[in-house]
């Protein structure tokens, strides 16, 4: 517990639970909904409304062994090659092994996956997969409906649910296990303004934190807050270097900032080339599977080519689907291009990498919990092990569902309250040493996204990182002056609170990716081109100091620690299962 607070109001208004969930994308309502079923007061917050986390954004689908012929032995082997040796294996068998099972449970919670003509779930190929195992809704809007029916499922439940909501910091009891949220409500309601929410059980399910980054996939409400939360409640974070740039993102100018539309790897699932201006197919001879690589080498490709052709995109070609696939298949895709002047059924669609998915986060262990007592972290804002240096496509709804579940057992089975318990406790509002960050300018998030985007982005260096950790700095320098200097140029706020999480979110992204000095996975260092087993297969594992400085650690082998002392490490390998060779060598 560093009793490093936002600066905020004091809370005006408190409720009382067993559980709160905070987001609502499939980690969090699965979470929610497990609970709840349980008989545990259970209430959900949610930064914006409750169907618009990132879960609505995935087009791809849910991967899982579902076809036949499939085995999650096979799903296991492509999910440790895309992670680049860093996978816990363990974390993976668990994923891949309770994954079908969890499918068909949100299949009977309500949601509606594409079938066959004999009535069995349709399954595609996307990129690092070598069978169809990927289950899709609505030809590319998987995520859309799995939010449908999740968000269906918990009005029907009547949990309470606090919308437009932004999560600030923990609460804590004196003994420093977790006593809840404060949060505050955008708006109109039946809350409003700095409250709390207390409970003996916070699950973050936050998402990413894609806004860090000029250019992304992320909606707008992706600003890090989850991680900075944990962060400044002392928990411990891993692998934050680790961010997946989508490799097939619609190219809409150099100077475009903000969210940018995705065109989902099924796409090349299902046929499509990467070309470049005069049409050459640019990844055969790369890998194996040419344009169905892993993403962090299709990525990588993509962005050589732009570097030897002097060109700031390359090029998707599916012309040969024809105007009858394209409406049926890829409906979402076809639409946004078309928004922006591009009709992929006679024109090749202009595409660049961008920032996608966090790969690292929130360390936890396979029941979910972090390494403060009472505070879970599920889906992006967590890293499990599953994701290594890579995540493997459509693993992260299969992710969320998987560990939300786990977590929700956890919590059940764990010492019982009864509803409202933790108001009878003795809550700690300031703990000894308690100070606040000062915030940062609502106009300082273009700054941190364009330092980021230069210095940290697609292809790194010393040179580069150094740069960005000097730009950071210096805008955290300008807030704590102008704050010492009398009246605050940032007042309390949600866009000041937003930018004050990315900032730090960011230092601790630079910091590790600093001390990473190899390329693996979806880190590349163009100083350090080579992937280097001996040095660098193991973890960075990163906490705060009470100036909120990132201090950095070396796991001794590639398994993560406890995240409690005296438990037994998670990733050690039961007896009798294969150790898989997870340090064979990465594809160029």
């Amino acid at each position: 517990m560093t009793g490093i607070r936002l600066t905020a109001p004091a809370p005006g208004w408190a409720i009382d639970a067993d559980v709160v969930v905070v987001g609502s994308g499939v980690a969090g309502l699965t979470t929610a909904l497990r609970c709840a079923a349980a008989g545990l007061t259970t209430v959900v917050v949610t930064k914006a409304r409750l169907d618009d986390g990132s879960t609505r954004w995935a087009q791809g689908g849910i991967a899982a062994a579902l076809g036949e012929g499939d085995t999650p032995e096979q799903h296991l082997d492509d999910t440790l090659v895309a992670g680049a040796g860093l996978c816990d294996e363990t974390a993976v068998r668990d994923l891949v092994t309770e994954g079908p099972d969890a499918v068909r449970r949100l299949i009977d919670t309500g949601a509606h996956f594409d079938t066959t003509d004999t009535g069995a779930i349709a399954l595609t190929r996307e990129g690092g997969h070598h069978r169809r195992r990927i289950a899709h809704a609505g030809g590319d809007a998987t995520g859309a409906e799995i939010s449908r029916a999740l968000v269906e499922a918990v009005r029907s439940a009547a949990l309470r649910i606090i919308e437009n909501a932004l999560v600030l910091d923990l609460l804590y009891d004196a003994e420093g296990r977790t006593e809840g949220v404060t949060l505050h409500v955008m708006g109109e309601g039946q809350h409003d303004g700095v409250g709390a929410v207390h409970a003996p059980a916070v699950v973050l399910a936050t998402g990413g934190m894609g806004q860090v980054f000029s250019a992304t996939t992320n909606p707008p409400v992706s600003t890090g807050d989850g991680v900075a939360l944990a962060l400044r409640a002392g928990a411990e974070v891993s692998d934050l270097e680790f961010v997946q740039f989508h490799p097939t993102v619609l190219f809409l100018g150099a100077d475009s900032e903000g969210q940018q539309p995705l065109v989902s790897e099924a796409v090349r699932g299902e046929g499509a080339h990467l070309v470049d201006a005069s049409g050459t197919r640019f990844m055969l001879g790369q890998h194996e599977l040419a344009e169905l690589a892993p993403r962090d080498i299709v990525a990588k490709a993509i962005t050589r080519q732009m570097h030897i052709q002097g060109t700031e995109h390359m090029y998707l070609d599916a012309r040969h689907f024809g105007a009858a696939m394209w409406e049926q298949r890829f409906p979402t895709i076809l639409a946004a291009c078309r928004a922006h002047g591009i009709d992929p059924v006679t024109e090749p669609i202009p595409v660049a990498p961008a920032a996608h998915y966090a790969s690292g986060g929130v360390r936890t262990d396979l029941r979910g919990r972090t390494t403060v007592p009472g505070l879970y972290a599920c889906g992006e804002v967590a890293c499990t092990g599953v994701h290594g240096a890579n995540r493997l496509a459509s693993n992260s709804l299969l992710e969320g569902l998987v560990f939300a579940e786990r977590i929700a057992a956890d919590i059940v089975d764990g010492p019982r309250t009864e509803s409202g318990a933790a108001s009878r406790r003795t809550l700690v509002a300031d703990p000894a040493g308690a100070r606040t960050v000062a915030l940062l300018t609502a106009e300082s998030r273009t700054a941190i996204q364009r330092i980021m985007t230069r210095g940290a982005g697609v292809i790194r260096s010393a040179g580069s990182l150094g740069t960005a950790a000097e730009g950071l700095e210096a805008l955290r320098r300008a807030a704590a002056a102008a704050e010492a200097d009398g009246p605050k140029d940032a007042v309390p706020g949600v866009e000041a609170w937003e930018a004050t999480n990315l900032l730090l979110v960011s230092q601790v992204l630079v910091a590790a990716a600093r001390e990473r000095e190899e390329t693996r996975g979806c880190h590349w260092r163009e100083d350090r081109p080579e992937r280097d087993d001996d040095a660098w297969r193991r973890h960075l594992v990163v906490r705060v100091d009470q100036d909120l400085r990132p201090v950095v650690r070396t796991t001794d082998t590639s398994a993560f620690p406890p995240v409690r002392p005296g438990d037994p490490a998670d990733s050690a390998l039961p007896a009798g299962l294969p150790n898989h060779p997870a340090d064979a060598p990465e594809e160029p």
